[in-house]
């Protein structure tokens, strides 16, 4: 059988410069959704984004920092680990990072709903029906807008996590260290006992694991690869960089609201609107308060539009392997394979009816994020294994940023990440308290049991079910574009 033609003739000049790509990568990995949960654990929260970051977060950029600089190719982990472990775990791979999305996105608009019902109908943020809205039309939108390409896609990304992460972020932190060295009154106790958490509860272990999907993402943008400029130095530079700011903003982010509003009226869902509420009443200014609303809704939505491309992306190499139909090859002018965004807007549109399907929409919510959470995991520990596995295998491949230490080096980290990874999975089987009162626990372990095990058996049918044929269909396809291109 032939090997995959790549499509050089086919391609728009690289335009992806490493700012740009750095932008691209805080997108998919900062959230500042997420910092009201943060700061409900106070000063300890510190620990758990530190263990985090050393477990976790460190391992996987650097093994997908030496990965990506020795595979630049448009696929990303679906390269990597089709590399070391087979088409077949290349495709799982990529499968499950595009796929955890579909549970993923559906969370996050119903996260920009409810901060935009905030505003403006605080009523409507327990609305199943408002949210199914907001989460139908944000996503539509959303891939109608990459139709338009890469390049367009970016630079709305970039613009929405300057606006709406990075500069809110800035804001939030800057208050709260003026709150802070000014001797206004605090919510908790800046001491260092008050870092080392309770671990005598379960909830904090369930915490910990999420704080691993909190911090995932990095890795996304190696589908981009055929677009950006150099990336054998691009990728390095951009996940370095992106991860130094995420933690800053993440950690500094969750201190600020734990040190201006106690955890027992901290709310997961306006906890970060709370805040600004309070720091610009103090500083007589109230009016900005809807303003940076608005702002972090724009950071949100670009993180969405960030994921809906590369995911897509990624999964759009596959098809020149035959994993998928010949009918997903097929791209617009602007080079973007609109019939799997189609694809994937159907998906999120049917994953999004959980939301009436479940009583409670912090049910819903936690169960599409823990579903989620499993499913990326699951990519993550391909990814750690296959970063060892090429590292032995393939020791002659030219990898321009090579983790140091030799294959002790590389090989440590993946054993961390692998634990830690494997912890976060079993810690998102356990239920929230607010599932314990609504229902009994047997039924969400029935649900999360039921979902991880469809999920992990959906990619490997669909590749038992590929044709030989699909390849040879592509490939042909490819070769008559580039004849074309020459006429």
């Amino acid at each position: 059988m032939p090997k995959a033609l790549p499509k050089k003739h086919l391609e728009p000049r690289r335009k992806i410069n490493v700012f740009v790509l750095t932008m691209l990568s805080l997108a998919v990995v900062i959230s500042l959704r997420n910092l009201p949960l943060s700061a409900e654990y106070g000063l300890s929260s510190v620990f758990y984004y530190c263990v985090a970051a050393l477990v976790f977060m460190i391992p996987y950029a650097l093994i997908s920092a030496e990965l990506a600089s020795g595979w630049p190719k448009a696929g990303g982990v679906f390269i990597w680990v089709k590399e070391a472990l087979g088409e077949r775990w290349g495709f799982f791979a990529i499968w499950m990072q595009w796929f955890h999305n579909m549970t993923f996105y559906p969370a996050m608009l119903a996260f920009v709903g409810a901060g935009i019902a905030q505003l403006f109908a605080p009523e409507l943020a327990a609305n199943k029906f408002y949210l199914l809205g907001v989460v139908l039309v944000g996503f539509w939108g959303i891939t109608l807008l990459n139709f338009l390409g890469v390049r367009t896609s970016s630079l709305v990304s970039t613009v929405c996590v300057i606006i709406g992460a990075i500069l809110p972020g800035a804001i939030l932190i800057t208050l709260g260290i003026i709150w802070v060295t000014t001797g206004e009154p605090l919510s908790i106790h800046l001491t260092a006992s008050a870092l080392i958490p309770d671990f005598s509860s379960i909830s904090h272990l369930v915490f910990l694991g999420g704080i691993f999907l909190a911090l995932s993402g990095l890795e996304a943008n190696a589908n981009l690869a055929r677009e950006v400029e150099h990336p054998q130095r691009s990728y390095p530079k951009a996940i370095f960089i992106s991860a130094s700011i995420t933690l800053v903003i993440l950690v500094l982010g969750s201190l600020s609201i734990a040190v201006v509003i106690p955890r027992a009226k901290i709310s997961l869902v306006s906890g970060l609107l709370d805040a600004f509420r309070h720091f610009f009443a103090i500083a007589k200014v109230p009016w900005l308060t809807p303003i940076v609303s608005l702002l972090t809704v724009l950071g949100a939505l670009g993180e969405l539009n960030a994921w809906a491309i590369a995911g897509v992306k990624g999964l759009f190499v596959t098809t020149e392997y035959g994993c998928l139909p010949p009918v997903f090859h097929k791209i617009n002018k602007n080079h973007i394979p609109t019939r799997l965004l189609l694809f994937q807007a159907i998906v999120v549109s049917l994953a999004a009816f959980v939301f009436l399907i479940l009583p409670d929409v912090n049910i819903s919510f936690w169960v599409l994020s823990a579903l989620a959470s499993q499913m990326y995991l699951l990519m993550y520990l391909l990814l750690f294994i296959s970063g060892v596995v090429l590292r032995y295998q393939k020791p002659k491949v030219v990898r321009p940023y090579k983790i140091p230490l030799g294959n002790s080096g590389i090989t440590g980290l993946a054993v961390l990440g692998v634990l830690a990874a494997l912890f976060a999975i079993g810690a998102s089987f356990i239920p929230p308290r607010l599932f314990a009162v609504v229902f009994n626990t047997y039924f969400y372990e029935l649900i999360m049991i039921g979902g991880f095990l469809g999920c992990f058996l959906l990619p490997h049918i669909i590749y038992s079910l590929r044709k030989p044929h699909w390849k040879i269909e592509v490939l042909k396809e490819i070769q008559e574009e580039i004849h074309s291109s020459f006429h």
